[in-house]
């Protein structure tokens, strides 16, 4: 794999990592603030607005990071240029009309969502005021989306990533601060300091924006200035330029809202479905709050790692199957999957089997038994999800686009043939399996497709990734002999501090006896290759 390609994820997976973690602290102060019923109408007014956001964007700033990286390699800079400034205008054209639809669909909207036990909690009027307060950064994210992207077209990954940071930090402290003052200050009640949480997004993607502006008038001379064309640009009518992003885009804007469309299922048939089999008021709202807001927010910490490689490995794969490198491509889907696995099962496994202390240091007092409950079964699907990221990733890279919009609508329709079923029986554990079920198909889909039209072989990858299974089985289980041991003694159910110790001594052995017999085993140094040997004992890196 090129040095870009790890550089350029390594640096988005650190944004990445920053921006989620910013996201899953500030929901300590925010839940203990709002609590479940909070939650619960934040969850229903975000839903949509994440929806509507894919929509807005279109798949489009994925598209343009996909075209420019086509153009570039093919040293027609100039093109790769001109659709970026078609670009914009279409991005704030696309934004004001979501903006509006939603706004003006608000009502309808939230009575789809909400039903006869969680009208109980709060009214059709509370749900219709956050959405119309979240629909207001759909005018500003789509433009910073498509800036994105065109740096990511240049393999400048940078500016994604300090952006992502900024943004994440200035919606949270504006949305804690507005929570608080509303509740203890101006006495303005629960309602409208969600409504305020959720206008948040708006003032968090005005933060973005400005770091992108400083980055592109720090950058404009290299990007558009002194990059020459290597050819005669083609000069493609502009219709015909729009006509082939947007063959990117439909399957982007697919692949992009596949956690948002299983969430979406989820939030406009969960409470029904709890309601229809006769589960009280409370256990649903809690339940709904717990699986759509909170665990979430800890299951996408391992997810980030392949969120960063799906946005850097559409570039770096584009560029191999344009220039019909199949060695290089090969090696590009190889290593990234390995790297996969290699981190994200462990932590997926860790964090199941830590579920109760995880929970405790994020949301003490807030719906416990579910939350740990919820996490355990939760965490391993966010493998699935990053091997969905990268999957579709690796679609859309080698042209097949199609493929990964089929792949994501087949796991949709299992999600939806069996989520309402599952939840009537399992309650919030079976909507966790039909989530599971339906990205489980997409992938054994998708791999397929892989296999058929690149000619990756996966016999290498199963090899390995048989050995890390051995070797997270093991990190799991002294995982969960340090929890039991340090159980005897320190009860992490009694508070945050409490569970942050029993969690960070499990992970820092767990992950120590992890680390050190992927080194001894080889499996570093097979997976990470040359860069590793910095790292090792002289005599290791010359054997």
């Amino acid at each position: 794999m090129s040095n870009n390609l790890l550089r350029g994820t390594f640096v988005l997976t650190l944004g990445t990592y920053l921006s989620r973690i910013l996201g899953m602290i500030y929901l300590i102060p925010f839940a203990a603030m709002v609590g479940t019923d909070g939650g619960a109408l934040y969850q229903t007014g975000y839903a949509q607005y994440t929806i509507f956001l894919s929509i807005a964007t279109a798949g489009f700033p994925a598209a343009v990071s996909k075209f420019v990286s086509k153009y570039n390699a093919i040293g027609d800079y100039q093109t790769s240029r001109r659709m970026f400034k078609a670009g914009l205008v279409v991005m704030l054209l696309t934004g004001f009309i979501a903006f509006a639809i939603l706004y003006m669909f608000a009502p309808m909207l939230a009575k789809s969502a909400l039903t006869e036990s969680t009208q109980s909690s709060f009214t059709l009027d509370d749900a219709i005021l956050v959405i119309r307060m979240v629909s207001i950064a759909l005018i500003v994210v789509p433009l910073m989306s498509l800036i994105r992207g065109f740096f990511q077209g240049h393999q400048s990954m940078g500016p994604t990533a300090v952006s992502q940071v900024i943004e994440q930090l200035v919606r949270i402290v504006f949305l804690l601060a507005a929570t608080y003052l509303i509740l203890n200050v101006f006495n303005g009640g629960m309602v409208l300091a969600v409504g305020y949480a959720t206008f948040a997004a708006f003032v968090g993607a005005i933060g973005g924006l400005i770091v992108l502006f400083f980055y592109w008038i720090r950058r404009k001379r290299t990007l558009l200035a002194f990059q020459e064309n290597q050819v005669e640009t083609k000069k493609v009518p502009l219709g015909l330029m729009f006509k082939e992003v947007f063959s990117y885009a439909g399957p982007f804007v697919f692949v992009g809202l596949a956690i948002p469309i299983y969430n979406y299922i989820d939030t406009n048939t969960f409470n029904r479905a709890m309601y229809d089999a006769g589960f009280d008021e409370t256990i649903t709202i809690a339940m709904f709050s717990v699986l759509l807001l909170y665990v979430p927010k800890l299951v996408m910490i391992p997810v980030s790692l392949a969120t960063a490689f799906g946005l850097t490995i559409i570039p770096s794969v584009t560029a191999s199957y344009t220039n019909n490198n199949r060695a290089l491509l090969h090696k590009q889907i190889d290593q990234t999957l390995q790297i996969i696995m290699l981190l994200t099962l462990p932590a997926v496994v860790g964090l199941a089997v830590l579920a109760g202390p995880a929970y405790t240091i994020f949301y003490h007092g807030v719906s416990a038994e579910i939350g740990e409950t919820i996490l355990m079964w939760y965490a391993p699907v966010a493998l699935l999800f990053s091997l969905f990221t990268v999957n579709a990733a690796i679609l859309q890279g080698i042209n097949k686009q199609k493929l990964a919009v089929i792949s994501l609508v087949i796991g949709i329709i299992v999600k939806l043939a069996l989520n309402t079923t599952l939840i009537q029986m399992y309650q919030g554990v079976g909507s966790i399996i039909a989530t599971a079920a339906g990205y489980i198909v997409s992938l054994l889909y998708g791999f397929a497709m892989i296999k058929r039209h690149s000619g990756y072989s996966f016999k290498l990858l199963m090899k390995r990734t048989i050995l890390i299974a051995i070797l997270t089985t093991f990190m799991g289980l002294v995982v969960s002999v340090v929890q039991s041991i340090l159980g005897i003694f320190i009860n992490y159910e009694a508070g945050m501090m409490e569970a942050a110790i029993v969690a960070g001594v499990a992970v820092a052995i767990g992950g120590a006896i992890y680390v050190y017999l992927a080194y001894r085993s080889r499996l570093l140094e097979k997976i990470l290759g040359n860069r590793l040997k910095r790292f090792l004992p002289r005599s290791r890196a010359n054997e």
